[in-house]
């Protein structure tokens, strides 16, 4: 049960380290508001169930793509236009980026956490031999799975992922071919 539960805390941060990895990969730079990104789509999240009635399940599909638009922007608008400067302005902007999101959230919504009611579905516990697990902790460790399964998949055996890889592996070669 402690293994599962475990598991399923530990999904949180595989799925932010996922993210990180997948950047760095791309872009080449270590985004340092990684981390407050991803503390915004939970925000997000919160106030769209809260003003908009938006439930789990759309909110699951809906501030992933939310938060991807927010990164293109943030990224084709600043990073990108540091990427050919000293690392550490990435750095820099990406810090600067961390303490002014986390700050406008504190100072809009506190620092204790926002109120998020699981949907019934996700709601009670599941019995595998003498085991009581969360459902919805069981749902976490599932989803992440998934999540990891299909990013691989993506980057391993798709055109896009033979691009990704080309670009990240050999920029020059990649440019010459048209891959930016």
């Amino acid at each position: 049960q402690y293994l599962v539960q475990g598991l399923a805390a530990g999904s949180f941060y595989a799925l932010a380290a996922l993210g990180l990895a997948v950047i760095f990969g791309v872009v080449g730079e270590v985004n340092f508001a990684h981390g407050a990104c991803y503390m915004l789509g939970a925000v997000i999240s919160a106030v769209l169930l809260d003003t908009l009635g938006l439930g789990f399940w759309a909110a699951l599909v809906v501030v992933p793509v939310i938060m991807f638009g927010a990164g293109l922007v943030l990224e084709r608008l600043l990073v990108r236009r540091l990427a050919q400067l000293d690392p550490l302005y990435n750095f820099l902007l990406t810090f600067g980026l961390t303490v002014l999101l986390v700050d406008l959230v504190k100072r809009r919504y506190g620092v204790s956490g926002l109120p998020y009611t699981r949907p019934e579905a996700l709601t009670g516990q599941l019995v595998v031999g003498g085991l009581r697990l969360p459902i919805y902790q069981v749902f976490v460790l599932g989803f992440t799975l998934l999540i990891c399964a299909g990013v691989y998949l993506l980057l391993s055996r798709t055109r896009i992922g033979m691009i990704v890889r080309a670009a990240t592996e050999r920029p020059e070669l990649a440019g010459a071919l048209g891959v930016d």
